[in-house]
């Protein structure tokens, strides 16, 4: 009698875990609904331009030059900040420029990419900044939008988002296109995913970029990365650039860095330098090759110094660099044709990085901000760590290190490398 009703209590058990279990596979979720929001081309050049300061929700790539900070917050513009007093910048003004990821500055001139195109924008007076021309389509593969193909002509410049619950099963971190929307449980919305020296003290001359940059500028060209060429820009004509040549590099193109009339590239399969003897052709001189991870590069007269990480962007939980290594690689380029390993380092995760002197900066991304005396970049000596966020670049000019960071834009004083102190920070409104 025991057993009977023992036997009778499991299958009813047995019944309600299988019914219950049904239900979880055919029942109801919630999830956000991303609907674009469309713009002509005409329309977004039409509203780029100076507004009233806005708060940074996000931070992406930055160049120096003179007393301004220009910072960027992807997909959405730059921000200008007034750094004459590093002790307190002021966040100045705005400037919205829809699928902004990328800048560079030569003078009173801006040049920055809204999604496919790239702008020539005059920034003389910060008060009034104008648009004055455009290459249309330069970066063709931006047209993609969260790996949705958008109509030549249309520009998506924002999202509408709504809850909605609906009787379907999406895993996380996938999403489906349906009727013109964007339906996800896990959506990024960040878009496709992607120095010389100058006088801090001088509104004139080349802007000084970071070493997670896509575009360099030297002398009267710019030189901007896709995922797979090298664009040549002449901007001989600061308000008229023209598109010069086009140059197939590899799969990965990632950062660019100038240097003593080379440029080099950071790249998921290796590091290339190129060679600017002809500036408006430049050619390969050499190839250092490691596994598929993310590079960021700088370089001195001796060396190249390479991090190598397993992922470019922790927070989203997008593996995009593969692999599982996390490095300082030491390259000799005594002979940039011949480029030679000689030494690596272990990080957590390292990222952007800066050289002034003989003190190398490097976002170790979770882990902070290292600073390391490299006196004998073979051994190298750890010298202080700054626990400031998740760290992603930073750029070491005259005694200041910017470190752009999941927290904000941070400024540390390095003048006294014996004392290395915080100076601002402008946080992240979120």
């Amino acid at each position: 009698m025991l057993q009977n009703t023992f036997t009778r209590l499991f299958s009813i058990a047995a019944f309600i875990s299988l019914f219950t279990s049904c239900f979880k596979d055919s029942g109801t979720k919630t999830y956000k609904i991303y609907t674009p929001i469309f713009q002509t081309t005409q329309q977004v050049r039409a509203s780029i331009k100076n507004d009233v300061p806005k708060s940074i929700n996000s931070v992406g790539k930055m160049v120096l030059l003179g007393n301004y900070i220009y910072l960027n917050e992807p997909q959405k513009g730059i921000h200008i900040i007034d750094n004459s007093n590093p002790s307190k910048p002021i966040n100045k003004a705005f400037i919205n420029i829809p699928g902004n990821e990328n800048l560079a500055i030569k003078d009173n001139f801006l040049y920055a990419d809204c999604f496919t195109d790239l702008m020539a924008i005059d920034i003389s007076n910060p008060n009034n900044i104008v648009t004055k021309n455009f290459i249309n389509n330069l970066f063709p593969e931006r047209r993609n939008i969260n790996g949705f193909s958008v109509d030549s002509g249309k520009i998506i410049v924002d999202w509408q988002v709504r809850d909605t619950t609906i009787n379907l099963d999406i895993a996380e971190g996938q999403g489906i296109w349906r009727n013109g929307s964007y339906i996800t449980s896990n959506v990024f919305m960040g878009g496709i995913s992607f120095s010389s020296a100058a006088s801090a003290s001088s509104g004139k001359g080349i802007g000084v970029t970071g070493s997670t940059s896509k575009y360099a500028i030297v002398d009267n060209y710019l030189y901007a990365l896709t995922s797979t060429e090298l664009k040549t820009i002449n901007i001989a004509q600061a308000d008229a650039p023209k598109a010069a040549t086009t140059t197939t590099v590899t799969w990965g193109l990632e950062t660019v860095f100038p240097f003593k009339n080379n440029l080099f590239l950071g790249t998921q399969t290796g590091m290339y330098i190129y060679g600017l003897s002809n500036p408006e052709k430049p050619n390969q001189l050499s190839l250092f090759t490691h596994a598929r991870l993310c590079d960021p590069v700088i370089a001195d007269d001796k060396y190249a110094f390479v991090t190598l990480h397993s992922n470019n962007n922790p927070s989203t939980g997008f593996f995009t660099c593969m692999g599982d290594l996390n490095q300082l690689d030491i390259i000799d380029i005594t002979d940039v044709t011949k480029s030679k390993w000689l030494k690596s380092y272990n990080f957590t995760r390292p990222y952007g990085l800066s050289k002034d002197g003989n003190l190398l900066f490097i976002c170790d991304s979770e882990a902070g901000l290292k600073i390391f005396d490299a006196t004998d970049p073979l051994n190298l000596k750890q010298t202080k760590t700054m626990a400031i966020g998740t760290t992603s670049d930073v750029i070491a000019l005259d005694g200041i290190a910017y470190v752009t960071t999941s927290e904000g834009l941070y400024q540390f004083s390095y003048k006294n490398r014996n004392n290395i102190t915080l100076l601002s920070k402008i946080s992240l409104n979120n």
